[in-house]
């Protein structure tokens, strides 16, 4: 199996907004050394892109079902692997309608 760089872009969906839920994911990217990207989305959901080695992207996608202390995570779609874009660092963005 590869240890290259790998990117997973997932869509987590329960009451993760509000809660922290993009800070808490960006602390723990930035410990693990991911980079990519967390945002909300209108509808409720988070949206998040980790690039790093797949290990630990599989990692930080298990954290992520876990969530900080006030969320509460229903589902996470995480099936979208795309060619990594060696993003330089971890950012929150701004939500996206």
């Amino acid at each position: 199996m590869s240890t290259g760089l790998t990117r997973v872009h997932v869509y987590i969906s329960g009451r993760v907004q509000g809660v922290f839920f993009r800070s808490w994911v960006a602390e723990h990217a930035s410990r693990l050394g991911i980079h990519g990207w967390v945002r909300n989305l209108f509808d409720g959901r988070v949206e998040a892109v980790f690039e790093g080695p797949a290990g630990i992207v599989r990692q930080m996608v298990a954290l992520c079902h876990d969530g900080p202390p006030h969320a509460h995570v229903d589902n996470i779609v995480d099936d979208r692997s795309e060619p990594p874009e060696n993003l330089p660092s971890f950012e929150v963005k701004s939500s996206h309608h």
